[in-house]
């Protein structure tokens, strides 16, 4: 019977001491831990092809002042003091996940913190503007750290897009306009305001900015339901740590790390990318469908700065027919892009303008063909070979071939000059009907079959050269003489089956050209027309009509 007692005690004892110690929600934060971290996808950012990037190239220069030795990590005490220094109202506790992203920044991930500071001297200030207008701790900034390591163009497994990681339909609920054209996801004013405004409904919604931040991530569906498991009274991030996806448990010890190592870079040795010259910018609205080379062929602005300053249009193409936009260029740029506008728009205005009706042929028989000549083509600066052959409709492959280069060059010289094969629309003129003399059933010495109406424009003939300051370029031709015959019934059985359109299936290294060549008297613009293509890009496995000659 004492023994009996005494274990009852022991067992009462146990339980009186679990109870006080149980664990309460300040005691967790401070010592949760976890052994199967899942990080962003943001650490998975290559660095060395964001150092490629244009802007750190042409706009920043890396800092050496600090000390290389200060890679290694800090003490416990060290960051929690360090955090708790921070002037903030966001709460930034310390545990052992925190400091596992902690080290990753400091110690795997310098190189890509470096480029992240270099990226935040233009991005920043347009983050805290938004943040300002709406209200919201400025600490919040560093949200695009971990979504997307600043990069506009970033796109994740799920489908965010952006600086912030947006979603399409939490986009389209904010009001950001998505189409073929423009995604407003990549813009980095507009995302910046939806996120900001999102964030802002985000912690109406909690009351707490961990429970906020976690919900940004992973929805606020995700969170209640950990909530309700969890069955807190008082919901906190921590208390529900284990309840939420994996991928949304790292996300608030990422964005505290992220505040810290923003914050504490030089104590850890991290060379920031500093500015090499200032980048300041102004905007100016389009009321007219532009193309960015256009743009860039008369300002002499570099494509991939545009491309930089204006992330959110997709084709390089800026659809103000439609509405007007907002063009972002430095400064000093807007002014001459308004003085030159008509210039602007007037150039190359053949190539880039969107036809909104179709005009038949200036040849009075509709017909036409098309003729190869070579076009030579002086580098500028900032053009690559993905651009040139953007621009003229080729492949880079091609670009290299015609001109002796080798495959494995990346690089352009500024200056040199490249030949480039492509086509041109060629009128056919009208087929006279010749005068027969009646009496002796022949054509009149004036007006044989072989005159300039009748000659076939043979397409595998040399190709002419044509200069890039000239507008035209003769055609070599191979002339043929066509003899009359006589249909016979079994021809013309054989030409109404040969009337049938064709159905030809786009393969890998197909262009409009190569397969008009594969089909007798076919030409790039009858299979334009007979498609409906508005330009000359195909899609491998696309289905196009051949029609009937």
């Amino acid at each position: 019977m004492n023994r009996f007692r005494i274990t009852i005690a022991l067992i009462i004892a146990c339980a009186t001491s679990y109870a006080t110690a149980a664990p309460s929600i300040l005691s967790i934060k401070n010592s949760i831990t976890d052994s199967a971290i899942v990080y962003p996808e943001s650490f998975e950012t290559d660095t060395q092809k964001m150092l490629k990037n244009w802007y750190l190239q042409n706009y920043t220069v890396l800092e050496t002042d600090f000390s290389k030795n200060a890679a290694k990590g800090e003490s416990d005490e060290v960051y929690i003091d360090r955090l708790s220094r921070i002037p903030t109202t966001i709460e930034l506790p310390y545990n052992q996940i925190v400091r596992s992203y902690i080290d990753m920044y400091a110690q795997r991930r310098r190189q890509l913190v470096e480029n992240m500071l270099g990226m935040s001297l233009y991005y920043f200030p347009i983050f805290e503007q938004a943040l300002e207008r709406n209200g919201l701790p400025l600490e919040l900034r560093y949200l695009p750290i971990i979504e997307s390591a600043m990069n506009p163009d970033a796109v994740s497994r799920a489908g965010a897009t952006g600086l912030w990681q947006i979603m399409i339909p939490t986009a389209r609920g904010l009001g950001l306009e998505i189409n073929t054209l423009v995604d407003e996801r990549r813009d980095p004013i507009a995302s910046t305001e939806a996120a900001a405004a999102y964030l802002k409904q985000l912690y109406d919604m909690y009351n707490d900015w961990s429970l906020a931040i976690a919900a940004y991530n992973c929805g606020p569906g995700n969170v209640n339901k950990a909530i309700r498991r969890a069955g807190g009274d008082k919901p906190d991030f921590w208390s529900i740590y284990y309840f939420l996806p994996k991928e949304t448990r790292g996300y608030v010890p990422a964005f505290i790390a992220a505040n810290y190592i923003m914050t504490y870079y030089k104590e850890h040795g991290i060379s920031p990318a500093l500015a090499r010259r200032p980048i300041i910018t102004d905007s100016v609205h389009v009321n007219k469908r532009v193309h960015f080379n256009q743009i860039s062929d008369v300002l002499n602005i570099p494509v991939e700065e545009i491309r930089v300053l204006n992330p959110q249009y997709r084709k390089d193409i800026i659809p103000g027919d439609t509405r007007p936009y907002s063009l972002v260029l430095p400064s000093m740029q807007v002014y001459s892009y308004i003085m030159s506008q008509d210039s602007i728009l007037a150039h190359d205005a053949a190539t880039y303008k969107r036809r909104t009706t179709v005009e038949p042929s200036s040849s009075e028989s509709g017909e036409y063909t098309t003729k190869l000549v070579i076009k030579r083509h002086k580098v500028r600066r900032g053009e690559t070979f993905s651009s040139i052959a953007k621009k003229y409709g080729v492949t880079i492959n091609e670009i290299k071939s015609w001109n002796g280069i080798k495959r494995r060059t990346k690089t352009l010289a500024r200056g040199k000059v490249l030949k480039i094969h492509t086509y041109e629309r060629v009128a056919v003129p009208k087929k006279e009907e010749p005068d027969i003399d009646s009496s002796s059933n022949t054509y009149t010495q004036s007006e044989q079959p072989d005159t300039l109406a009748n000659h076939i424009v043979k397409n595998d003939t040399e190709p002419a050269v044509e200069n890039c300051d000239t507008t035209a370029a003769e055609t070599i031709a191979q002339v043929e003489k066509p003899q009359p015959q006589k249909t016979t019934k079994k021809e013309t059985k054989t030409t109404k089956r040969n009337n049938k359109p064709k159905i030809h299936t786009v393969k890998r290294g197909d262009n409009l050209y190569k397969i008009s060549k594969k089909y007798p008297g076919m030409t790039v613009e009858k299979i334009k027309r007979a498609n409906n293509l508005k330009s000359i890009d195909l899609q491998i496995g696309q289905k196009l009509k051949i029609p009937a000659n």
